[in-house]
């Protein structure tokens, strides 16, 4: 119980600490960001792969409502929790060659996010998790506002409305099934026991589904990310795809398919179609785009596309490739913006016609970057492969044609990435790029880690299939249960 306690509120003491630090807040982030990915680790080291919640904390909060501070760790959760804190740290480091006014407000805004992220994904009482959901969203909102690009109001004000509409949509949801339950309280096993008749799952489905929809996103509420995502500093696009998009896939495995499986049942084809329409039409799209961080962007709605499809399957395949793909696509996006902030860092430009010739002058940059591309096209031995191919198997045991149309983003997404990183990186130098300077220090450091978690996890997936296989199982085994008992 204490260790969770001490994972959850740690880098709160942090981001308060940080705040105070003036000059020294970067280095103070760092530490307090690593000391939580040290602690990360120990709680997965000492972590039973079973069923089980495990490192549970439940302590009563506001006693008349029913609410408790409750939650606890399964090997669905305990994924989420690795990448949170794996990537905090590197989204850190990564900025160190930044110069970002007011820096103790912008890194104490990045830990704070993270304490949100990790209610989030620990959470075991539903207004715990709605504390923790809009709790993520306020430093990122400031993140972006404050230290993003040009026009970067009217696209932030855009991204906030959008969320919190979804966002109020989920607390209707979360309300209605606190007065359908007898016990009166939010606990996450008492949601899941509430006999609900289909019509009563159907909306509430719709309640979820638009919030966790829109922060991932998913076709065709997608439409704030592309912008956010090019106007935001390089670590708020960091923080964005590579951890917060994650919380609507968790929210939907989490929370989603357990407590409406009816609701699933009726209306997840349709969450299929919207999938599979995204991956093609964001896929298409990409092909289109002269700037690479958003034609990075697009690229992730594609793939995000491909997990949600791989979720409403629900089958163990498309399950299991839906957790291993959070963890790949986390690394792997975050990993190719951090390559195009080094880029517009030295030439002030991402626009791929102006750029060509980088291999040339900085090889180390080059080989890095071409790494991150074929983890991201899903080159077998990278930590893409695994992840993809179990969602297509998965998509492919619902229906074939599914799979056969999902199944082009690997197509498209080769394509489109190849052609990126030739244009960019390969040819001849050209005025801006030909005084680019390769990578040095903490730029090294990132891509390097960046780049063996990518060839480790692809060449030995097994310790993550392993962590999450039986919370899965039970997981589909509870929802099939109480399916055939609504039916």
């Amino acid at each position: 119980m204490e260790q969770l306690l001490l994972l959850i509120f740690l880098p709160l003491a942090g981001a308060i600490i940080t705040a105070l630090a003036g000059k020294s807040a970067k280095i103070v982030s760092t530490v307090f960001s690593v000391a939580s990915l040290v602690l990360a680790l120990v709680i997965a080291c000492n972590f039973i792969p079973d069923a089980s919640t495990q490192f549970e904390v439940n302590l009563p909060w506001i006693a008349d409502l029913g609410i408790n501070f409750h939650a606890g760790i399964d090997g669905i959760s305990l994924l989420v929790v690795l990448l949170t804190n794996l990537l905090v740290p590197i989204i850190i480091l990564s900025s160190y060659n930044h110069q970002y006014k007011s820096p103790a407000a912008f890194y104490a805004l990045i830990l704070f996010m993270q304490t949100g992220l990790l209610l989030v994904f620990t959470a075991l009482d539903a207004f715990l998790f709605y504390i923790g959901w809009e709790a993520a969203l306020i430093p990122i909102y400031f993140i972006c506002a404050i230290w993003g690009g040009k026009d970067r109001i009217r696209i932030n004000m855009k991204f906030f409305v959008y969320t919190i509409a979804g966002s109020l949509f989920m607390l209707m949801g979360i309300i209605y099934l606190y007065l359908q339950n007898p016990a009166h309280n939010f606990n996450i096993q008492a949601f899941y026991a509430l006999n609900l008749d289909s019509a009563q799952q159907g909306w509430v489905f719709w309640a979820f589904f638009i919030a966790f929809a829109i922060k991932m996103p998913v076709f065709p509420f997608h439409t704030w990310q592309p912008d956010t995502y090019t106007a935001a500093p390089a670590q708020g696009t960091m923080l964005l795809s590579g951890i917060m998009l994650k919380m609507g896939i968790y929210g939907v495995i989490r929370w989603l398919l357990p407590i409406v499986p009816a609701g699933v049942h009726d209306w997840g084809q349709l969450a299929i179609v919207l999938s599979i329409i995204g991956i093609v039409y964001a896929s298409l799209i990409a092909f289109t785009q002269k700037d690479a961080k958003r034609l990075v962007a697009y690229s992730s709605i594609a793939h995000v596309g491909l997990i949600s499809a791989g979720i409403f399957a629900f089958n163990q395949q498309g399950m299991q490739g839906a957790m291993v793909q959070m963890l790949s696509h986390g690394i792997n996006v975050v990993g190719l913006f951090f390559v195009l902030d080094i880029i517009f860092s030295r030439v002030k430009t991402n626009k791929i016609e102006e750029l060509g010739g980088i291999a040339k002058v900085a090889p180390q940059l080059s080989i890095a970057f071409l790494i991150i591309v074929l983890g991201t096209v899903a080159l077998p031995g990278t930590n893409g492969f695994i992840g993809e191919f179990l969602l297509l198997m998965g998509v492919y045991n619902y229906g074939i044609w599914a799979a056969a149309i999902a199944g082009l983003t690997i197509i498209f997404g080769a394509v489109y990435m190849l052609r990126m990183y030739q244009n960019v990186m390969l040819g001849q130098t050209n005025s801006l790029t030909i005084t680019f300077t390769d990578i040095k220090g903490t730029e090294k450091l990132v891509l390097y880690t960046i780049c063996a978690l990518i060839i480790v996890l692809g060449v030995y997936p097994k310790p993550v299939l392993h962590l999450t296989e039986a919370s899965v199982q039970h997981l589909l085994e509870q929802v099939n249960q109480k399916l055939n008992t609504v039916n």
